[in-house]
């Protein structure tokens, strides 16, 4: 059970992919973190020593404070933030009982950047991937949609990464979508995560016979597409609707519907 002023990484793990999912802060020393350079989904790395410069980021907002072993460095950085009026709590057991629990770590050498730039008027690959990034990977990254022949050019320029593009490194690879590139790339191998890629490969490859949700999302992702003429906006819309996705298939699967209803 945590303990006071803690959470759990089980507790963490479901926290993680939600709209409101807290902002994680990792402060392990650089030795530490030279021996494993892995984060937790969505952490940034921040000086235990500097960690009141990042309260105009986190005022408001829900915050966990991780260090390598969940002691000395994640609870003292966590009370001064409490000192100042934010809602802080230390990762129990630190990155090691992450590590330990088997919950995905991401690589930092695999996150190219916080810009990625690809075709505007998306549909599926192209909502769904950067709804992965922002829930899992950079809460803070900015995508830019531009017409499919300067997506490479202003990639190269704005020092972006071009993603969903034909032949790119960031892109559908054989029977695969750009999506399932990036659970791979990024370590992201949860059972949530990987039913989901499959409806949005089945979707954005027109291969409805590999899951039955596939005819619902294509509907819907034309739809948003429809509905929104600025793509930023369609962005902000489809967040929402890959949010629902993720929640059905973390823990929704079982539920279906009638009429008339029966009991649950």
């Amino acid at each position: 059970m945590p303990g006071f002023n803690t959470i759990s990484p089980k507790n963490l793990m479901r926290l993680i992919g939600a709209p409101a999912a807290p902002i994680l802060i990792d402060v392990c020393i650089d030795a530490d973190f030279e021996d494993d350079p892995r984060l937790i989904p969505t952490a940034r790395r921040h000086p235990h020593d500097r960690i009141l410069n990042l309260l105009d980021d986190l005022r408001g907002h829900r915050t966990v404070i991780i260090c390598q072993k969940g002691k000395k460095l994640s609870h003292g950085a966590a009370a001064l933030l409490r000192s100042e009026g934010i809602e802080a709590e230390a990762l129990e057991g630190g990155n090691f009982a992450w590590r330990d629990a088997g919950l995905p770590l991401v690589p930092v050498d695999a996150i190219p950047g916080s810009l990625w730039v690809t075709r505007h008027r998306p549909k599926i690959d192209r909502i769904a991937c950067p709804w992965l990034i922002r829930r899992f990977v950079d809460p803070m990254a900015r995508f830019l949609f531009v017409p499919p022949d300067d997506v490479d050019e202003v990639a190269q320029k704005f020092g972006g990464t071009a993603f969903d593009m034909p032949g790119g490194d960031w892109s559908h690879q054989g029977d695969n979508c750009t999506f399932d590139t990036m659970l791979a790339r990024f370590h992201l191998d949860t059972e949530p995560l990987q039913t989901m890629a499959k409806v949005i490969r089945a979707a954005d490859t027109n291969a409805h016979d590999l899951a039955p949700q596939a005819a619902g999302l294509l509907a819907l992702s034309v739809g948003l597409s429809r509905a929104w003429k600025d793509d930023l906006e369609q962005l902000e819309h489809g967040m929402t609707l890959y949010d629902a996705l993720y929640r059905w298939a973390r823990d929704g699967q079982d539920e279906g519907h009638d009429w008339p209803a029966t009991a649950a």
